[in-house]
């Protein structure tokens, strides 16, 4: 019988390059949201695999961009502070040529990095082969990696070799999690971050950033198969509440709507949501608001 292996994989890479997309292939179960949008990923989020190779704890990570403001130094911060917790990186990068100042910062962290790191080229169904080679040609010399793996998260095409891989590199150890465990994020801000991904696809460009969602409460009703739940989506402009809610609340509606089906199937049972819209200026330079949002370091 093959020995057991165990240990925690980080996944990092500039935004949007399919970081949540690829964990929630492995997994099997949409536990980070995601968009077209870059920043979606604001905190460390730790999801779990296991079959009978082993167990695989994945630390997907926010999106390493120049920050702007006091939340996007916490998330690059977040997304740098991770690689060190690891015993495995997954480097995501996109298939070009071009090796832009985000990458060169996560290739200048990397090389003090004393673990295993796999160079992961996503979205390959979107070049031709040949370019592909190209791509690998540009990467190959910045950093030692222990293997280059194409594939595409979307797709799924190569998913299952990088897994392999992983447990090929990862060391013998224990299961950290119960075998049916998926993720350690508490209920509450999984359902808040789906009513944020409906806010990010429907919403402007303009809006989205400075949105976040509390839950206020989430309660089952008797002995229905039913949960009540009320969150509210925070903006940080008089001007965004108005098109967060919406002509007639038109918009606030399509949120809600569009976010139902989703926690339904999460919590497997039908739900009553309600959303309210509240304004907290500037809170992403805010550190009281910060904190209050969850968004603390340590």
């Amino acid at each position: 019988m093959d020995k057991y292996k165990s240990g925690f994989a980080a996944i990092v890479g500039r935004p949007n390059v399919g970081k949540s997309t690829l964990m929630n292939r492995i997994i099997g179960e949409k536990i980070a949201i995601t968009s077209p949008k870059p920043q979606t990923t604001r905190k460390r989020i730790q999801t779990i695999y296991t079959d009978d190779r082993g167990q695989i704890v994945f630390l997907d990570t926010p999106g390493v961009h120049k920050a702007k403001n006091k939340l996007g130094d916490f998330m690059v911060e977040t997304a740098l502070d991770t690689i060190g917790d690891a015993d495995l990186v997954l480097w995501l990068v996109e298939p070009v040529t071009f090796i832009g100042k985000g990458e060169q910062k996560i290739a200048e962290k990397l090389s003090g990095y004393k673990g295993k790191v796999i160079l992961v080229m996503n979205k390959v169904d979107t070049i031709r082969k040949d370019e592909l080679l190209l791509c690998i040609d540009a990467y190959k010399d910045i950093l030692e990696f222990d293997e280059i793996i194409p594939l595409s998260a979307k797709t799924g095409d190569n998913v299952d070799d990088l897994v392999e891989a992983m447990f090929t590199h990862l060391p013998e150890g224990p299961a950290y999690y119960d075998e049916d465990t998926l993720t350690d994020q508490p209920v509450r801000e999984i359902v808040a971050e789906m009513i944020r991904e409906k806010s990010l696809k429907l919403l402007s460009d303009e809006v989205p950033h400075g949105i976040a969602v509390v839950i206020e409460s989430m309660k089952k009703r008797g002995n229905r198969d039913l949960w009540d739940i009320d969150a509210t989506i925070v903006c940080e402009k008089d001007s965004h509440k108005g098109m967060v809610i919406g002509k007639g609340g038109s918009m606030l509606k399509r949120i809600g709507s569009a976010a139902r089906p989703d926690i339904e199937k999460l919590l497997d049972c039908k739900v009553n949501l309600k959303i309210w819209v509240k304004v907290r200026k500037d809170w992403r330079d805010n550190d009281t608001q910060l904190k209050s949002f969850g968004f603390k370091k340590g």
